[in-house]
Protein backbone atom coordinates (compact mmCIF):
# COMPACT_ATOMS: atom_id res chain seq x y z
CA UNK A 1 0.00 0.00 0.00
CA UNK A 2 1.56 3.28 -1.10
CA UNK A 3 0.26 6.84 -1.99
CA UNK A 4 1.89 9.88 -3.23
CA UNK A 5 0.94 12.78 -0.92
CA UNK A 6 2.14 16.15 -3.04
CA UNK A 7 1.17 16.48 -6.17
CA UNK A 8 -1.10 19.84 -7.96
CA UNK A 9 -3.14 20.74 -10.88
CA UNK A 10 -4.44 23.61 -13.23
CA UNK A 11 -6.28 24.52 -9.59
CA UNK A 12 -3.35 26.06 -8.49
CA UNK A 13 0.37 25.89 -10.39
CA UNK A 14 -0.31 22.44 -12.33
CA UNK A 15 -0.34 21.93 -15.73
CA UNK A 16 -2.81 18.84 -15.62
CA UNK A 17 -6.35 18.55 -14.79
CA UNK A 18 -7.67 16.67 -11.62
CA UNK A 19 -8.42 13.29 -14.02
CA UNK A 20 -5.16 13.29 -16.12
CA UNK A 21 -3.57 13.51 -12.50
CA UNK A 22 -5.61 10.44 -11.05
CA UNK A 23 -4.94 8.80 -14.76
CA UNK A 24 -1.26 8.64 -14.30
CA UNK A 25 -1.94 7.81 -10.67
CA UNK A 26 -3.27 4.40 -11.36
CA UNK A 27 -0.96 4.20 -14.23
CA UNK A 28 1.73 4.24 -11.47
CA UNK A 29 0.15 2.07 -9.30
CA UNK A 30 -0.71 3.56 -6.37
CA UNK A 31 -3.51 3.24 -4.16
CA UNK A 32 -3.67 6.61 -2.29
CA UNK A 33 -3.29 9.98 -3.84
CA UNK A 34 -3.75 13.01 -2.55
CA UNK A 35 -3.83 16.36 -4.67
CA UNK A 36 -2.61 19.46 -2.46
CA UNK A 37 -3.09 22.68 -4.18
CA UNK A 38 -2.14 25.63 -3.01
CA UNK A 39 -4.26 27.02 -0.58
CA UNK A 40 -7.40 25.90 -2.06
CA UNK A 41 -9.68 22.15 -1.82
CA UNK A 42 -11.56 23.36 -4.68
CA UNK A 43 -10.22 19.44 -6.15
CA UNK A 44 -11.72 17.70 -3.16
CA UNK A 45 -15.36 16.40 -4.25
CA UNK A 46 -14.32 15.61 -8.03
CA UNK A 47 -11.30 13.94 -7.19
CA UNK A 48 -13.03 12.40 -5.01
CA UNK A 49 -16.05 10.97 -7.92
CA UNK A 50 -12.85 10.52 -10.08
CA UNK A 51 -10.78 7.97 -8.10
CA UNK A 52 -13.84 5.63 -7.26
CA UNK A 53 -14.03 5.70 -11.22
CA UNK A 54 -10.00 4.32 -11.58
CA UNK A 55 -9.27 3.29 -8.47
CA UNK A 56 -7.85 5.47 -6.50
CA UNK A 57 -8.33 6.04 -3.15
CA UNK A 58 -8.03 9.79 -2.67
CA UNK A 59 -7.37 12.02 0.44
CA UNK A 60 -8.33 15.49 0.32
CA UNK A 61 -5.89 17.52 1.10
CA UNK A 62 -4.24 21.49 0.94
CA UNK A 63 -1.64 23.13 0.60
CA UNK A 64 -1.37 26.18 3.12
CA UNK A 65 0.76 29.08 2.55
CA UNK A 66 2.21 30.57 5.46
CA UNK A 67 5.46 32.54 7.37
CA UNK A 68 8.00 32.34 9.57
CA UNK A 69 8.13 35.41 11.18
CA UNK A 70 10.91 34.76 13.49
CA UNK A 71 13.34 33.91 10.57
CA UNK A 72 11.11 36.00 7.73
CA UNK A 73 10.90 32.92 5.85
CA UNK A 74 7.64 31.18 3.90
CA UNK A 75 6.68 27.66 5.21
CA UNK A 76 4.44 25.46 3.24
CA UNK A 77 2.15 23.16 5.43
CA UNK A 78 -0.08 19.80 4.02
CA UNK A 79 -3.49 19.79 5.56
CA UNK A 80 -4.95 16.11 5.23
CA UNK A 81 -8.62 15.54 5.52
CA UNK A 82 -9.86 18.26 7.53
CA UNK A 83 -13.19 17.82 9.20
CA UNK A 84 -14.55 20.88 9.05
CA UNK A 85 -13.07 22.62 6.15
CA UNK A 86 -15.06 25.53 5.78
CA UNK A 87 -12.64 26.65 8.85
CA UNK A 88 -9.79 27.13 5.94
CA UNK A 89 -12.16 28.84 3.14
CA UNK A 90 -11.06 32.22 5.15
CA UNK A 91 -7.35 31.66 5.27
CA UNK A 92 -7.52 30.45 1.81
CA UNK A 93 -8.77 33.19 0.25
CA UNK A 94 -6.76 35.49 1.84
CA UNK A 95 -3.49 33.14 0.86
CA UNK A 96 -5.18 33.45 -2.90
CA UNK A 97 -5.63 37.04 -2.84
CA UNK A 98 -1.96 37.54 -1.82
CA UNK A 99 -0.45 35.57 -4.37
CA UNK A 100 -2.55 37.51 -7.21
CA UNK A 101 -1.57 41.14 -5.73
CA UNK A 102 1.83 39.97 -6.31
CA UNK A 103 1.27 38.37 -9.48
CA UNK A 104 -0.09 41.53 -11.01
CA UNK A 105 2.25 43.78 -10.05
CA UNK A 106 4.78 41.36 -11.59
CA UNK A 107 3.04 41.05 -14.54
CA UNK A 108 3.33 44.81 -15.23
CA UNK A 109 6.92 44.48 -14.56
CA UNK A 110 7.32 42.21 -17.08
CA UNK A 111 5.22 43.95 -19.75
CA UNK A 112 7.43 47.16 -18.92
CA UNK A 113 10.48 44.74 -20.56
CA UNK A 114 8.99 42.71 -22.60
CA UNK A 115 6.29 43.19 -25.21
CA UNK A 116 3.10 41.06 -24.70
CA UNK A 117 0.18 41.84 -22.96
CA UNK A 118 -1.27 40.85 -19.32
CA UNK A 119 -4.15 38.55 -21.41
CA UNK A 120 -0.56 36.36 -23.03
CA UNK A 121 -0.44 35.50 -19.14
CA UNK A 122 -3.85 35.19 -18.30
CA UNK A 123 -5.04 32.94 -21.22
CA UNK A 124 -2.62 29.84 -18.93
CA UNK A 125 -4.62 30.52 -15.86
CA UNK A 126 -8.09 29.79 -16.78
CA UNK A 127 -8.96 26.97 -13.66
CA UNK A 128 -6.82 28.43 -11.35
CA UNK A 129 -7.48 29.96 -8.23
CA UNK A 130 -4.46 32.06 -8.45
CA UNK A 131 -1.78 33.62 -10.88
CA UNK A 132 1.65 32.15 -10.55
CA UNK A 133 5.18 32.86 -11.98
CA UNK A 134 5.23 29.91 -14.04
CA UNK A 135 2.10 30.99 -15.89
CA UNK A 136 4.20 34.42 -17.04
CA UNK A 137 6.96 32.21 -17.61
CA UNK A 138 4.98 30.62 -20.18
CA UNK A 139 4.06 33.23 -21.90
CA UNK A 140 7.65 34.54 -22.19
CA UNK A 141 8.39 30.82 -23.79
CA UNK A 142 5.75 30.95 -25.97
CA UNK A 143 6.67 34.73 -27.20
CA UNK A 144 10.05 33.82 -27.60
CA UNK A 145 11.31 35.70 -24.92
CA UNK A 146 12.74 32.51 -23.03
CA UNK A 147 13.28 28.70 -24.14
CA UNK A 148 12.63 26.99 -20.25
CA UNK A 149 10.16 28.13 -17.82
CA UNK A 150 13.46 27.61 -15.67
CA UNK A 151 16.38 28.70 -16.25
CA UNK A 152 18.10 32.30 -17.09
CA UNK A 153 15.42 33.86 -17.66
CA UNK A 154 13.44 33.19 -14.69
CA UNK A 155 16.32 33.33 -12.48
CA UNK A 156 16.91 36.86 -13.63
CA UNK A 157 13.35 38.27 -13.04
CA UNK A 158 12.14 36.00 -10.42
CA UNK A 159 15.04 34.73 -8.35
CA UNK A 160 14.49 35.46 -4.50
CA UNK A 161 14.96 38.20 -3.14
CA UNK A 162 16.65 40.16 -5.76
CA UNK A 163 14.68 39.45 -8.83
CA UNK A 164 13.44 42.34 -10.94
CA UNK A 165 10.11 41.70 -11.47
CA UNK A 166 9.88 39.41 -8.16
CA UNK A 167 7.21 41.29 -6.23
CA UNK A 168 6.69 39.06 -2.49
CA UNK A 169 4.33 39.82 0.55
CA UNK A 170 4.05 38.29 3.94
CA UNK A 171 1.27 34.96 4.33
CA UNK A 172 -0.32 34.03 7.45
CA UNK A 173 1.91 33.45 10.50
CA UNK A 174 2.52 29.56 10.66
CA UNK A 175 1.25 29.59 13.99
CA UNK A 176 -1.98 30.56 13.11
CA UNK A 177 -2.34 28.13 10.10
CA UNK A 178 -1.05 25.15 12.13
CA UNK A 179 -4.12 26.42 14.81
CA UNK A 180 -6.70 26.58 12.09
CA UNK A 181 -5.98 23.05 10.83
CA UNK A 182 -6.42 21.83 14.35
CA UNK A 183 -9.02 23.82 14.66
CA UNK A 184 -10.99 22.26 11.10
CA UNK A 185 -9.81 18.82 12.47
CA UNK A 186 -6.94 18.39 9.37
CA UNK A 187 -4.17 16.57 9.76
CA UNK A 188 -0.60 19.45 9.92
CA UNK A 189 2.48 17.87 8.35
CA UNK A 190 5.52 20.47 7.25
CA UNK A 191 6.30 20.21 3.47
CA UNK A 192 9.88 20.33 1.90
CA UNK A 193 11.84 21.43 5.16
CA UNK A 194 14.45 21.56 3.35
CA UNK A 195 13.30 23.52 0.66
CA UNK A 196 12.72 26.62 2.40
CA UNK A 197 14.92 26.18 5.20
CA UNK A 198 12.47 25.42 7.86
CA UNK A 199 14.38 22.75 9.74
CA UNK A 200 14.87 24.97 12.82
CA UNK A 201 11.50 25.87 12.75
CA UNK A 202 10.63 22.00 12.41
CA UNK A 203 11.80 21.42 15.61
CA UNK A 204 10.39 24.46 17.04
CA UNK A 205 6.78 23.23 16.06
CA UNK A 206 7.67 20.11 17.04
CA UNK A 207 8.73 20.90 20.58
CA UNK A 208 5.21 22.92 20.80
CA UNK A 209 3.24 19.65 19.70
CA UNK A 210 1.50 21.78 16.74
CA UNK A 211 3.10 19.40 13.97
CA UNK A 212 1.55 15.83 13.28
CA UNK A 213 4.14 14.73 10.41
CA UNK A 214 6.57 15.61 8.43
CA UNK A 215 7.36 15.54 4.56
CA UNK A 216 10.47 13.47 4.16
CA UNK A 217 10.59 12.39 0.80
CA UNK A 218 11.13 14.87 -1.46
CA UNK A 219 13.00 15.92 -4.49
CA UNK A 220 14.46 19.07 -2.33
CA UNK A 221 16.40 16.86 0.57
CA UNK A 222 19.56 14.73 -0.27
CA UNK A 223 19.29 10.87 0.04
CA UNK A 224 20.99 11.45 3.66
CA UNK A 225 18.77 14.42 4.65
CA UNK A 226 16.00 12.39 3.86
CA UNK A 227 17.12 9.72 6.27
CA UNK A 228 17.76 11.61 9.08
CA UNK A 229 13.85 13.67 8.61
CA UNK A 230 12.75 10.09 8.87
CA UNK A 231 14.56 9.69 11.84
CA UNK A 232 13.41 12.95 13.41
CA UNK A 233 9.77 11.27 13.26
CA UNK A 234 10.46 8.33 14.66
CA UNK A 235 11.91 9.78 17.36
CA UNK A 236 9.72 12.52 18.21
CA UNK A 237 6.30 9.91 16.85
CA UNK A 238 5.68 12.20 13.58
CA UNK A 239 4.01 10.69 10.22
CA UNK A 240 6.75 10.52 7.65
CA UNK A 241 5.30 11.32 5.08
CA UNK A 242 6.42 11.33 0.61
CA UNK A 243 5.74 13.36 -2.34
CA UNK A 244 6.48 13.73 -5.57
CA UNK A 245 5.11 17.70 -5.36
CA UNK A 246 4.21 16.74 -9.25
CA UNK A 247 3.23 19.76 -10.92
CA UNK A 248 3.99 18.71 -14.56
CA UNK A 249 5.19 20.94 -17.44
CA UNK A 250 5.92 23.52 -14.62
CA UNK A 251 8.32 21.46 -12.57
CA UNK A 252 11.32 22.98 -11.46
CA UNK A 253 13.24 19.80 -11.47
CA UNK A 254 12.52 16.45 -13.56
CA UNK A 255 9.98 14.89 -11.29
CA UNK A 256 6.68 12.04 -11.37
CA UNK A 257 3.59 11.23 -9.91
CA UNK A 258 4.85 8.45 -7.59
CA UNK A 259 8.95 9.46 -7.83
CA UNK A 260 7.77 9.99 -3.85
CA UNK A 261 5.65 8.31 -1.88
CA UNK A 262 4.57 7.46 1.63
CA UNK A 263 4.45 3.88 2.74
CA UNK A 264 1.79 1.64 4.47
CA UNK A 265 3.34 1.96 7.67
CA UNK A 266 3.25 5.73 8.09
CA UNK A 267 -0.25 5.73 5.78
CA UNK A 268 -1.69 3.97 8.47
CA UNK A 269 -0.54 6.27 10.59
CA UNK A 270 -2.44 8.99 9.17
CA UNK A 271 -5.41 6.98 8.40
CA UNK A 272 -5.46 6.13 12.29
CA UNK A 273 -5.17 9.88 13.05
CA UNK A 274 -7.59 10.92 10.24
CA UNK A 275 -10.46 8.95 12.11
CA UNK A 276 -9.57 10.31 15.26
CA UNK A 277 -10.20 13.71 13.82
CA UNK A 278 -13.91 12.52 12.53
CA UNK A 279 -14.87 11.03 16.04
CA UNK A 280 -13.86 14.24 17.39
CA UNK A 281 -15.46 16.25 14.98
CA UNK A 282 -18.50 14.15 14.76
CA UNK A 283 -18.79 14.48 18.76
CA UNK A 284 -18.70 17.99 19.08
CA UNK A 285 -21.07 18.36 16.81
CA UNK A 286 -23.09 15.76 18.88
CA UNK A 287 -21.72 16.29 22.34
CA UNK A 288 -24.70 13.46 23.98
CA UNK A 289 -24.12 11.36 21.63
Amino acid sequence: MTGDLHCHTTLSDGSLGIEEVIVQAKRMGLDFLAITDHDTLSSSSRAAILGERYGVKMIPAVELSAWDKKRDEKVHILCYAPQKPNRLEGLCLKSCRIRTECAKEMIEKVCQRYPITPEAVLKYTKGSKSIYKQHIMRALVNYGYATEIYGYVNDKLFSYPKGECLVTREYPDVNFVLDLIHSSKGVAVLAHPHMFKNTELMKELTEAGKLDGVECGHYSATPIQQAELREFCAENGLIATGGSDFHGLYNSTMTHIGSYVTDDENLEKLFKLISANAKKAKKSENPDA
